[in-house]
């Protein structure tokens, strides 16, 4: 695994800012448009305003541009002391606390600043990225000189002296918790920089679980920021580890919305309604399901066998969707009834809806020298954008890591 190091968070100050529900927010590319607003009508201080600023997309366009809006709202929250950067730096235990199955789980994990390397190396994508989100982070990460949300990873473990820091960690008062629209707490300790976490984690890889465009546009920044000023801050990324031996990892999928074009004609076994086309998603048998409007303007679920292997969406974009639909008729939704309402609108012609997946699945088509569509998993719980930034304007403190 690349090493890692403790860095200078940079919090919300509650007291000036407000509660960490109103502030914080899920990462960017998970949040609907109204949603969106949602979060900009909250509170003046929501970190959407800078992850996702109003404003135009061009970048050329002064202080018009959203970019530019970004940086600007951020210098001034810094200046005013509604966001405030630790005085040393240090890690971070990140919790995610949430029911599934009918039973109380928590994922830990601990919050880093890890040294950006090529893919394929020692950090291992699983999804292949989309030119334009990269481009996006790309402008706002020129703007801002700040990492807002940590990339997700996964080490496969287990890593019994992390595992015990952060439960050790973890047994006392959080210094940071706040629970998300979905019931999940988050709740956040700062921890002490000390030499031997790096070493820890150093003989793994890390799995990119969410955060592959992020991850993307923090390689292309380093290396814009290095050919001018040589190595620096940008060439790290923050970034949560999480050990998915001691974890237990749901991986939701991301369902198939087709915004243009014609299905292919394809259907199984017609089904009543969409809990009945979710129960009969399975990844194991690699069977999905499709929404169609019907003349009538009801809906029609049916079930979809698929003759590949699983992971059930990497066969129904081999086998149904690559070569017939091109990506850009196609939108991601982790919501199925987000995918249902839009086909019944007519905003969409269908939806591709799926099972979920496991990490080891995933782990099989890596070590198979292959990837996933993009968009194919939705690791859940995501930690909170907000809940600590790392602004890359603060010189990297070395003295705690050993050398490689």
């Amino acid at each position: 695994m690349p090493r890692i190091s403790p860095f200078h968070g940079l919090v919300f100050d509650t007291a000036i800012a407000g509660p960490l529900d109103q502030v914080t927010a899920p990462p960017y590319d998970v949040i609907s448009d109204r949603r969106r607003l949602d979060h900009l009508r909250t509170s003046p201080y929501s970190v959407v305003h800078l992850d996702l600023a109003e404003g135009v997309d061009d970048p050329s366009a002064g202080p018009h541009s959203r970019y530019a809006r970004a940086a600007h709202l951020l210098d001034d929250w810094r200046l005013r002391g509604i966001l405030t950067l630790s005085p040393e730096p240090c890690y971070y235990a990140y919790e995610m606390t949430f029911a599934i199955d009918g039973r109380d789980h928590a994922i830990r994990g601990l919050l880093c600043a890890m040294d950006l390397e090529p893919w394929n190396g020692s950090v291992v994508p699983h999804e292949r990225v989309m030119d334009g989100p990269v481009q996006d982070r790309l402008q706002l990460l020129r703007a801002t000189h700040t990492h807002m949300s940590p990339v997700y990873g996964t080490i496969t473990g287990p890593c019994q002296p992390l595992s015990t820091l952060l439960q050790t960690v973890s047994s006392a008062p959080a210094t940071s918790t706040t629970q998300d629209d979905q019931g999940v707490i988050h709740r956040m300790w700062p921890i002490a920089a000390d030499a031997a976490i790096a070493t820890w984690v150093a003989g793994d890889s890390l799995l990119i679980a969410d955060g592959h465009h992020r991850y993307t546009t923090a390689l292309h920044y380093r290396d814009e920021r290095r050919r001018g000023e040589g190595p620096g801050p940008w060439d790290r990324v923050l970034t949560l580890v999480v050990d998915a031996a001691a974890e237990r990892l749901p991986v939701l999928p991301f369902h198939r919305v087709q915004v243009a074009g014609s299905m292919p004609d394809i259907t199984g076994d017609q089904v009543g309604d969409l809990a009945e086309a979710l129960a009969n998603c399975s990844d194991h048998d690699v069977v999905a399901a499709t929404v169609r409007r019907k003349p009538d303007g009801s809906i029609r679920f049916d079930t979809l066998p698929l003759p590949g292997r699983a992971p059930a969406v990497q066969s129904l974009h081999a086998d149904i969707l690559d070569g017939r639909i091109p990506d850009v008729a196609l939108r991601f939704v982790s919501d199925p009834e987000e995918a249902v309402e839009a086909v019944r609108s007519g905003e969409a012609v269908g939806a591709y809806l799926l099972p979920p997946t496991t990490p080891d699945r995933i782990r099989t088509v890596i070590d198979r020298g292959e990837r996933l569509p993009q968009k194919s998993t939705y690791f859940w719980p995501k930690p909170r954008t907000g809940m600590v930034m790392m602004p890359l304007d603060v010189p990297a403190d070395r003295s705690v890591v050993p050398a490689s």
